[in-house]
């Protein structure tokens, strides 16, 4: 896979994505998914091709997201779009509930509770919200999400949430 040359970006790494996934495994068959702050695409990658339904790759930097389609295209795949946006423009402007979301935006700009909540409205019911920070950050969620797992390794966090409301969330 190719990555574009952006400064800043930083996929995640092997072992993470790795107990990411095992942590998704049953969920992913079947799910649409949300691959916010795209960057490499790692993540999205790798969830359509463990089966997900479709995902939409959402990446402000022009460049990361022309490679983002050059490797949908060489994929041969239709199951993914690229959104070449900001991610607040891009929660803020359609109705698609999703199942599963991953949050890993670059660590320096700090947008993970504008991201949060952003999210009110775009997350079915049972939905689960993958987010990476840096080791130590604190963040506040929505009092409907449960902590599903944690895991820390050197200077980063990873966070499994589940949306446990009651009904799915407006659309």
């Amino acid at each position: 896979m190719q990555f574009a040359p952006v400064e800043g970006l930083r996929p995640t790494g092997d072992r993470l994505r790795e107990t990411l996934f095992n942590w998704l495994q049953f969920y992913l068959p079947n799910a649409q998914c949300l691959d916010l702050f795209a960057g490499s695409g790692a993540l999205g990658f790798e969830a359509l091709s463990r089966g997900a339904a479709s995902v939409d790759f959402v990446e402000l930097n022009p460049l990361a997201a022309r490679t983002l389609k050059q490797q949908l295209q060489l994929l041969e795949t239709t199951d993914g779009q690229v959104h070449n946006c900001r991610a607040a423009d891009f929660l803020g402007s359609g109705n698609k509930p999703y199942d599963i979301v991953f949050i890993d935006p670059p660590f320096a700009d700090n947008l993970w509770q504008e991201s949060l909540g952003a999210l009110i409205g775009r997350l079915s019911q049972g939905a689960l919200i993958y987010i990476e920070t840096p080791r130590d950050t604190v963040l506040s969620t929505a009092a409907n999400w449960s902590l599903l797992k944690e895991k820390r390794a050197g200077q980063v966090c990873m966070r499994l949430y589940r949306n446990d409301s009651a009904e799915p969330t407006d659309r």
